[in-house]
């Protein structure tokens, strides 16, 4: 098992790895709309937070040696199910070609009052 971290994603806010590499098999902890360089969650819009969340992973990713084409499973969690159409506009963007497995749920709270968090598994 070996820990990834990268400089250019937000750092974790507890106890935990930005992503845990096993075998061949990533695990991206979920990440919400902070700014790596500033460490503030992001005010913008549910498409402008989603852009700074699945950006954030893409560098997880690459720190690990993956990229979003070795996404297999993805979980977004939203605490306003209406923000879904928003979200998910985006999320396509990074994801043209055969996406990935994806849950989507509404949840009460997130972490700093995030309206967003994205959990990414990878595999090569």
């Amino acid at each position: 098992m070996e820990t990834i971290h990268t400089d250019n994603a937000p750092k974790a806010i507890g106890p935990y790895s930005q992503a845990v590499k096993a075998g061949n098999m990533l695990f991206v902890s979920g990440q919400i709309p902070i700014d790596p360089k500033t460490g503030e969650l992001s005010s913008g819009t549910i498409q402008e937070q989603t852009k700074l969340v699945l950006t954030n992973i893409g560098e997880i990713l690459k720190a690990a040696g993956y990229g979003y084409e070795n996404v297999v499973k993805t979980t977004c969690l939203l605490a306003d199910i209406k923000d879904f159409q928003d979200m998910n506009s985006v999320y396509a963007e990074f994801f043209p070609q055969n996406p990935p497995a994806r849950s989507a749920f509404a949840v009460k709270d997130l972490p700093k009052g995030a309206r967003l968090e994205i959990e990414v598994i990878a595999v090569k």
